[in-house]
């Protein structure tokens, strides 16, 4: 990993979470990529924090 992503606790958080679906069987893969997107969607259409 660079810099950036070591003190980017989000990216690591999101880092940790790819690692922990990708250890999975791939059916559970498909749940947990698909519940991934459904929060990272959300955290968008929520709009920038801090505004």
């Amino acid at each position: 990993m660079d810099d950036t992503s070591r003190s980017d606790p989000d990216r690591t958080d999101l880092v940790s979470e790819l690692e922990v679906i990708e250890s999975q069987p791939i059916a559970r893969r498909a749940e947990g990529y698909e519940a991934l997107h459904d929060a990272l969607a959300r955290r968008l259409e929520s709009g920038p924090a801090g505004a």
